[in-house]
């Protein structure tokens, strides 16, 4: 907190504390209940869609590739989407892709016409420069993540030779601005021991980065690569040391996968928030690949009480114990049941991919992790026993 109010832009803090606090975290939360209750749906607080498919990378394993790179989503069909998010209480949106930010501009006016919502991108960085900075600072409610893969060497294997230098320039352009923005990072069995790190956090703490997305790499797609999904022990060195620099470090984190513990489970098919990629087709995650609605053709209520979507509400938490909260990467059984039942089809557009097969990928993943999980689980009750 001190670090927010001593590095950041003050009428950008103003801005961001009104449209995150009030808005979305007062506001917003009670339309959000009011909705759900009346509608019987999930109504997500954030959603995340993408502007477009392209990419000026080639990220090796890749999941957002199996769109293709030509498919996109104009400013007007955005624009929809957040103007009916706002009716249902919905004030933060977030962009991936593809890479975002070759909409910059689309992006820029979207922050400009709901200077009440809070919007954030997931961004190779690349494309980041001084007069997007000054862009940043005009509209005042745009807080970018930039992805990163560890160092020059992890970062540069997975997104190509150069790609590390060129984040280290866009975070310090942020950084002299007095902007804020994060991190966004994939562990993997090639990097974990690097982005759980204390070197790596404190080396992006010293960048002026205000918190870190986590995320454990996925095996979705044709071009996936299982090799690369984390072992037991290394989620739970995550786990670990995610905690530790809670306590010790000035940065905001969450990591999507061993977080689940402090949201019940699962965050979404709605419930938290939901996926809607550059083709239309609205997505319970942006790992889940399967859908019934396009959001050209339905209205964003209708897709959230759609079948697939239902039956996440219906089914979550997957799990009891919270640390396996995934439908997929810990549960698999439970996605493959809810496609079937709902008979969804795959959004990919390279190469389809039949959920059976996806799943199957990761059975040995989750079994390898259910004993682990337990094992944490019971030593949390354990400590939450001892500190009553």
């Amino acid at each position: 907190m001190k670090s927010i109010y001593t590095n950041i832009d003050t009428d950008v803090l103003k801005k961001l504390f009104e449209n995150f606090v009030l808005n979305s975290g007062i506001l917003g939360r009670r339309l959000r209940n009011e909705v759900s209750k009346k509608e019987d749906c999930n109504i997500p607080w954030a959603i995340l869609m993408d502007p477009t498919s392209a990419c000026n990378l080639h990220c090796l394993g890749c999941w957002a590739a199996q769109y293709g790179d030509r498919l996109s989503l104009d400013l007007e069909t955005l624009d929809s989407i957040v103007r009916q998010g706002k009716e249902l209480g919905t004030y933060v949106y977030l962009f991936s892709g593809g890479e975002p930010l070759l909409r910059k501009e689309d992006i820029l006016e979207l922050c400009a016409r709901h200077d009440d919502c809070v919007f954030s991108a997931f961004t190779n960085g690349t494309l980041i420069d001084s007069k997007f900075a000054d862009d940043m600072l005009r509209v005042k409610n745009f807080v970018p993540a930039i992805s990163v893969e560890g160092f020059e060497e992890e970062t540069d294997m997975r997104r190509g030779e150069g790609t590390y230098q060129a984040v280290l320039q866009a975070m310090s352009i942020l950084k002299e601005k007095r902007l804020p923005f994060g991190f966004s990072a994939c562990y993997h069995r090639k990097n974990t021991s690097v982005i759980g790190s204390e070197t790596f956090f404190d080396d992006m703490i010293e960048r002026g980065c205000l918190f870190g997305w986590l995320f454990t790499y996925m095996p979705v797609g044709k071009d996936a690569i299982p090799d690369l999904m984390v072992t037991a022990e290394q989620r739970e060195f995550m786990y670990w040391k995610i905690r530790e620099y809670r306590r010790t470090k000035p940065i905001f984190t969450l990591d999507f996968w061993n977080d689940g513990e402090y949201v019940e489970g699962c965050i979404a098919g709605g419930r938290r928030y939901l996926h809607i990629n550059a083709a239309g087709d609205v997505e319970p995650c942006a790992f889940i690949h399967y859908a019934s609605s396009n959001i050209k053709e339905t209205t964003l209520l209708e897709a959230l009480k759609s079948p697939i979507f239902q039956e996440y509400r219906r089914n979550q938490p997957f799990n009891s114990n919270h640390l396996r909260p995934c439908p997929l990467l810990d549960n698999p059984d439970r996605l493959a049941s809810m496609v079937h039942k709902t008979h969804v089809v795959s959004t990919e557009l390279v190469s389809p991919e039949d959920v059976d097969d996806l799943t199957a990928k990761c059975v040995s993943t989750a079994q390898a992790w259910a004993p682990v999980a337990q094992k944490l689980m019971d030593g949390t009750a354990e400590r939450e026993n001892n500190r009553d």
